[in-house]
């Protein structure tokens, strides 16, 4: 009965031993976790209304007859640029990024003329930035820091602010906000869904 009791125990030992082993051996995860975003509703912003469309398509027809010549020397928004190459958590961040300088631009081009027709895309864009802008920032801080892709994006962006002339920014904006509010946006908005 003894060996028994001493025999039975050690498969326990022995069981119990593997069981942990097997459960530490699995990979740590590298990335933040996507249940994080589940509070911030982008759901909405998946598609605009057709009105908040023509808006917008009302203000890039007017601003891009009224551009003048310009040159880049980088380009801030590359066409193989492509929200699904990020993971799920660094897609709102990389949105916001863009959508920053993108108002900044935008701003910058009713300031100087163009008022009126950008009043309404203006009005969306700021509501669609606040909303990314209370998510991104309301994310923990002790996650990974931007790496790899995101970290370029993001980088890329500063710098065209930075180094690129007005013209520049604005052509770039300009070709790049269709891309922005429907494949953009609605990727952020589908989540994981986004592949």
């Amino acid at each position: 009965m003894e060996l028994e009791l001493v025999g039975s125990c050690t498969w326990v030992l022995v069981l119990v031993a593997a069981g942990l082993s097997l459960a530490s051996a699995g990979p740590v995860p590298t990335s933040k976790p996507t249940t994080a975003w589940t509070d911030c509703d982008f759901g909405r912003f998946k598609s605009l209304s057709p009105r908040e469309l023509e808006a917008f398509k009302k203000a890039r027809d007017a601003l891009e007859n009224s551009l003048k010549s310009w040159s880049c020397i980088t380009r801030p928004f590359p066409r193989n640029r492509d929200l699904r190459q990020l993971q799920v958590w660094e897609r709102p961040v990389a949105l916001e990024a863009e959508l920053a300088l993108t108002l900044k631009v935008l701003g910058t081009m009713a300031d100087a003329s163009q008022g009126d027709i950008l009043d309404q895309p203006l009005h969306t864009l700021r509501h669609m930035h606040s909303e990314l802008q209370a998510c991104v920032s309301a994310q923990p801080t002790a996650g990974p820091q931007p790496q790899g892709r995101l970290h370029h994006w993001l980088h890329r962006l500063h710098e065209a602010s930075r180094k690129e002339s007005q013209g520049c920014l604005e052509a770039s904006v300009l070709f790049n906000l269709f891309r922005l509010l429907k494949k953009d946006l609605e990727c952020v908005a589908s989540g994981d869904l986004c592949v």
